[in-house]
């Protein structure tokens, strides 16, 4: 083999090399990706079916059941239009509530949503944005008392 023969295997093996580490690395960055849907979405069909999404909305009122011999727990979440059948088994935030806006991390089965991870509003006045765009779009925004969307603010300090 010549030298510049060596060279240009050389070459294609670096090629080569760099293209698979990319590739992984796009693979394991989409699985990593969790989307946000509202209820509405889920109900036309729009989320994933086999991977984990957040889901958003506000907890419908009378809709929570506890389970009295496990920490299951399930609960219809609404954005207005849509209400889908949420179960969750494990500890939830404080601040959960009915008619309080939640996003829960998880996946659909024969039609309810199995939550793995249920966030909860932090206070009075914050909503997920999230949350919020998808009870704008709805028309419900009004009626949430109080709620008000995240806003991003500029780093203490900065100018403005």
């Amino acid at each position: 083999m010549t030298a510049r023969q060596k060279r240009m295997t050389f070459v294609i093996l670096l090629i080569a090399g760099v293209a698979i580490a990319i590739t992984l690395a796009l693979r394991a960055f989409n699985e990593n990706l969790l989307y946000f849907f509202s209820p509405t979405q889920i109900a036309a069909g729009e989320a994933p079916k086999d991977h984990s999404f957040r889901a958003g909305g506000l907890v419908v009122e009378g809709s929570v059941v506890r389970s009295k011999k496990s920490l299951k727990i399930t609960f219809d979440l609404t954005d207005g239009k849509h209400d889908i059948p949420v179960q969750y088994e494990g500890i939830l935030p404080d601040l959960f509530r009915e008619g309080q806006g939640i996003v829960a991390t998880g996946k659909m089965q024969n039609g309810v949503f199995m939550a793995e991870q249920v966030l909860a509003k932090h206070d009075e006045n914050y909503m997920p944005p999230e949350v919020a765009d998808a009870l704008k779009k709805s028309g419900k925004w009004e009626k949430v008392k109080g709620a008000t969307e995240a806003k991003h603010q500029a780093p203490i300090g900065a100018p403005k």
